[in-house]
């Protein structure tokens, strides 16, 4: 089995456990603040990862170049700027509809995989793609009816440009973090995929954490004071990003992104299990659109 499956199923497992025990952070940390737990936090454990991984393989720690930090700063700053607009896309009044754009992730990183890395995918990976993209979205506009027309027409509006923009640059991260590994030019991608989660957590705790240590000083002593539940969330963005970048280093990004959409399935089942809710007929439907993409996906890459 290659590695990039069981890595990019793993991504969507620790990403939707760590998205739910983020909630518990939202009454207690600002915006800001509950993104930086997850840098400063998960930082140390990635550090682990990557010089255990790099002693038992005996691989002495590359040194990097400008152009390498450069890749890897634009990973990072992508995936910051990526969250605040998502952030500022739920304070418009149809943030319905900005979230519903910004699942359109995973068309934008097979068209900018295509343009940076010249990735190109069969046509199965690419039908996988398409019906993954319509399940989720299927989830994000809920009861919702919006049809085709209606999503065309609010392409203009504050929310959708946000989401829109949101996709394009969290689809940036997994190029940008791609092209880190390629620029790395180690014989094991695995090694060069934590050497590289390493050094983007490393600059995302520089620029975010002085932005906060600018702008909201207060909320530094918050995120110490709460570090039970804020080291749990760091660990689980460690692993999940640990799991994403060896995905990126080892397959497209596009089709790692796609089959990480069992993230939403995961969600879903902590939902259930905590809150006790029924599933409504457009769940199951979405539901059933995401598996089907995957498993396109899966049939086209390993067919």
């Amino acid at each position: 089995m290659p590695i990039w499956l069981p890595a990019a199923l793993l991504a969507g497992l620790f990403q939707a456990w760590r998205t739910a025990l983020q909630h518990r952070l939202r009454s207690e940390l600002t915006v800001n603040g509950a993104g930086l737990v997850r840098y400063a936090y998960g930082l140390p454990v990635a550090l682990v990862l990557a010089l255990g991984y790099l002693a038992v393989r005996g691989i002495a720690w590359p040194a990097p170049d400008v152009t390498y930090l450069a890749w890897a700063a634009g990973a990072g700053l992508a995936q910051i700027l990526g969250t605040a607009l998502l952030i500022l896309a739920f304070g418009f009044r149809n943030f319905v509809v900005g979230t519903a754009f910004a699942k359109t992730e995973t068309v934008q990183a097979a068209v900018f995989a295509w343009l940076v890395l010249g990735e190109r995918l069969t046509a199965l990976v690419g039908a996988g793609i398409a019906a993954g993209v319509v399940g989720v979205l299927v989830l994000a506009l809920g009861d919702k009816k919006l049809g085709a027309r209606d999503l065309l027409g609010a392409l203009g509006q504050p929310a959708a440009l946000c989401g829109l923009g949101t996709g394009a640059l969290f689809s940036l991260t997994g190029v940008m973090v791609k092209r880190s590994t390629i620029h790395l030019d180690m014989a094991d991608p695995v090694a060069a995929a934590l050497v590289t989660l390493t050094t983007v957590l490393a600059l995302q705790t520089a620029m975010l954490g002085g932005w906060v240590l600018a702008k909201e000083p207060g909320t530094l002593r918050r995120i110490v004071e709460t570090w039970r539940s804020s080291s749990q969330v760091g660990l689980l963005a460690a692993l999940g990003s640990a799991c994403w970048f060896t995905g990126f280093a080892t397959a497209p990004v596009a089709l790692v992104r796609v089959v990480g959409q069992v993230e939403v399935l995961f969600t879903l089942g902590f939902s259930r299990l905590m809150l006790r809710e029924r599933i409504r007929s457009h769940e199951v439907v979405g539901l059933l659109l995401v598996t089907a993409g995957v498993v396109l996906a899966l049939l086209g890459a390993l067919g």
